[in-house]
Formats: structure tokens, C-alpha cells, sequence
């Protein structure tokens, strides 16, 4: 039997629950998706569920379960079922799907927290944690920054420079699994119930990290290779792990284009602390490239703000203004269509 509470279950899912067609079902969450099936925490166990025609085709890819979904599904045989209906999805974390302008993909759904997972090494990169922590910010996710292999040679000094304005806004802490002391404070930031999503690129230790804070071997890792700098083995897909008297944790394969699912500008601005100066610009629709006036471009100018967060910024809105009118395109096309269809149905009455 499974306490389905320890995964996140509570009285606002049952709610959701309660406006189902399929509410006198069993209901389970994802806690693991395979390329056939997927992998279901319910009450009585762990099942095997496949998708019913009607959530398979009715809904679009983005909309099928993800990892952390909480499912619907009739049972048949043992330890198998068929997922009829997805519960309303709370604090998703989405990236735009690889190779696509305009399409979302959803890595993990109902999170409360992501770390975001980033080595001490030659993979260290604050424009790519920038990235993570602005999409997660965008669900509502509280962002946590672990920076991982403490235990290499690295210019402390100079990390802690180029963090500033991002350890002004989220907690950062310096691990190592070779120290198990600095892994005990991030124990902290993880309770019952809660459900924790960690993100990065391939090698920084994102399973290592999840062994040393479940204090176990979850999962196998190896050693790390001179070659690439990264471990050889590598989380291939998003998989749930329950902590012993604590919340659950995520693992998600390392992940090399993080590509923005989201068009919130403003967001953006405030994350990097750009929207401080835009204020006092003398144009109130400033592009904070030439115009002007623009006190972005001379707090740039006049080293305040940093030209390597000033031109992250740039480059994550031109992005977020590509998705932003995918979408618009995307909704405008949908609507001629619907029109058509309409229309179409109007004249088969007549």
C-alpha cells in the first residue's frame, strides 16, 4: 500500500478530481514516462498504464502525462491500466521542444520547488542557469541554484562576482558529494509532500546529488571521464524518487537546449535586474538598445550593470518575442480554422 499523500496528494487534487467524468475511478501520478507506457504511483502499487484513445488523440503532445501528472485510470490484469483523464496540471515546468520554434514540451507538472543543478567545471555557465531560472520562475516554482563539485579547483571569488544578481534573489549553495556537511542544508529545503524537479545539463551531478540527499544508491553512477568532464552514465529519462520522511525528487535526463516556453518580457526585465533602470527611460515603450535616453544602455555604460547579464537579457527577450508570436500565429490560424469548420457545418444544415 502506498500513502499517496507522501507523493503530493491532497484535498486541491481530490477537488479536481471531483469535476471528472471518470471521478469514481482510481487515481495515481506519473512517476515515470517510457516510450510505450508510463509509470503509475497508485495506492495499491506501481502500474503500467497506456493511454485511451481519447487522451491519446484528443489532446496535443504537450498535453499528454509528463512526469508528476496526476492520472485517472481503469485497472485490468495485474498491475496494469488504461489513463482515461489527466487532473488540471499546477506549476509546470516547460521548455520549448527541441527543433521547434513555437512548440512546449513539459518536462514535470504539480512541482513546488526545482533546483537547478550547475558543476564547478569547464560546464559552468551563469547565462544557462538564467535560462533555468527564469522559466521556472515563470510556473511559480521556487528556484534553488547548487552549484556541484565544489571539491575542484575553481576561482571562488570570481563565481560569486558573476552570481550577484542571481544569489539577490534565489538560495545558492556550494556542494560537494565528497562532503557530505554541505549536502545537509539543502536537506532542508525539501518537506513532506513536496515535489522537487532538478534540471541541468549533462555531468553536473544530478544523480550523485540524489544519492547523497536520499543517503543511498537510487541511482548508479560512474566515473568521471577525462575526456568530456562529464559522468558516463546519465539519467535517460524523468523519474521520480520518494525521500524517506520527505518529499520526492525528479530526475531529469541531462539536457543541452533549454529553449524558452514562455513570452512574459517584464518577468524577464525584473529577473535580471533590468527593469531598476528601464523606469527611469525616457521613452516608455524603450527597446534599451539605442534610443535616447535609455537608462538601461547608461547603466551599461557606466559599468552598473553588467554587459554579460545586459546582452543575456537581450538575447532571452529576441527569444521569448519569437515564442511569443509562434503562439499568437499559432491561436490566429486556430481561429480561421474553427471559423471555417463553423461555417462549413451551417451550410451542410441549410
Amino acid at each position: 500500500m502506498n500513502n499517496l499523500s507522501l507523493y503530493g496528494w491532497n484535498d486541491s487534487l481530490f477537488q479536481l478530481k471531483q469535476n471528472s467524468a471518470y471521478k469514481h475511478l482510481f487515481h495515481g501520478r506519473v512517476s515515470a514516462v517510457n516510450k510505450t507506457n508510463y509509470e503509475v504511483i497508485a495506492e495499491h502499487g506501481v502500474l503500467l498504464c497506456e493511454l485511451s484513445g481519447n487522451v491519446l488523440y484528443g489532446r496535443s503532445s504537450f498535453e499528454l502525462p509528463c512526469t508528476g501528472d496526476w492520472i485517472i485510470f481503469q485497472p485490468f490484469d495485474d498491475n496494469k491500466g488504461i489513463i482515461v483523464d489527466i487532473l488540471p496540471r499546477k506549476h509546470t515546468l516547460y521548455r520549448r521542444k527541441s527543433g521547434t520554434v513555437s512548440e512546449r514540451q513539459a518536462i514535470a507538472s504539480h512541482i513546488d520547488k526545482a533546483f537547478i543543478v550547475q558543476s564547478l567545471d569547464a560546464n559552468f555557465s551563469v547565462r544557462r542557469m538564467e535560462r533555468f531560472m527564469f522559466q521556472v520562475l515563470e510556473e511559480n516554482i521556487q528556484p534553488i541554484l547548487i552549484l556541484t563539485k565544489s571539491d575542484l579547483e575553481f576561482n571562488r571569488h570570481q563565481v560569486n562576482e558573476s552570481l550577484k544578481h542571481i544569489d539577490r534573489q534565489i538560495p545558492v549553495f556550494f556542494t560537494s558529494i565528497l562532503s557530505p556537511e554541505t549536502i545537509l542544508p539543502i536537506r532542508k529545503f525539501v518537506s513532506q509532500g513536496e515535489s522537487i524537479v532538478l534540471v541541468g545539463s549533462s555531468g553536473v551531478g544530478k544523480s550523485s546529488l540524489i544519492n547523497a540527499l536520499c543517503e543511498r544508491t537510487v541511482f548508479l553512477t560512474s566515473e568521471i571521464s577525462k575526456s568530456s568532464g562529464k559522468g558516463r552514465h546519465t539519467s535517460t529519462r524523468r523519474e521520480m524518487v520518494l525521500m524517506d520522511d520527505s518529499g520526492i525528487l525528479i530526475d531529469t535526463p541531462g539536457i543541452r537546449e533549454f529553449g524558452l516556453a514562455s513570452d512574459n518580457a517584464e518577468a524577464l526585465a525584473d529577473m535580471l535586474d533590468v527593469s531598476a533602470f528601464a523606469e527611469s527611460c525616457r521613452f516608455k515603450n524603450c527597446m534599451h538598445i539605442n534610443e535616447p535616453g535609455c537608462a538601461v544602455v547608461e547603466a551599461v555604460n557606466s559599468g552598473i550593470l553588467e554587459p554579460e547579464v545586459y546582452n543575456s537579457y537581450l538575447k532571452l527577450r529576441k527569444e521569448s518575442w519569437h515564442f511569443s508570436t509562434s503562439e499568437y500565429e499559432k491561436r490566429k490560424r486556430a481561429k480561421s480554422f474553427a471559423r471555417i469548420s463553423d461555417e462549413a457545418k451551417r451550410i451542410k444544415k441549410r
